[in-house]
């Protein structure tokens, strides 16, 4: 989440840079404000951990007294 946090900031002040800056410097920040956003997902997927065990979900509560109502 911080490293998200800190490329959003980033693209955040390309913005204002794209604005402010004159000549192909302009370009530059453009540029890393339209693609900062996809690496900032991918390395935001990449570096979770993710979860050890996989989670299933639990049966519904019909589908619980369904089987009560067999046994």
């Amino acid at each position: 989440m911080r490293q998200y946090s800190i490329a959003m900031t980033i693209r955040t002040i390309c913005f204002l840079l794209v604005v402010i800056v004159p000549d192909w410097w302009r370009f530059v920040f453009a540029v890393g404000a339209i693609v900062l956003p996809y690496f900032a997902v991918v390395l935001a997927n990449v570096g979770a951990g993710g979860a050890v065990d996989p989670i299933t979900p639990a049966p519904a509560p019909v589908q619980r007294e369904l089987e009560q109502r067999q046994q």
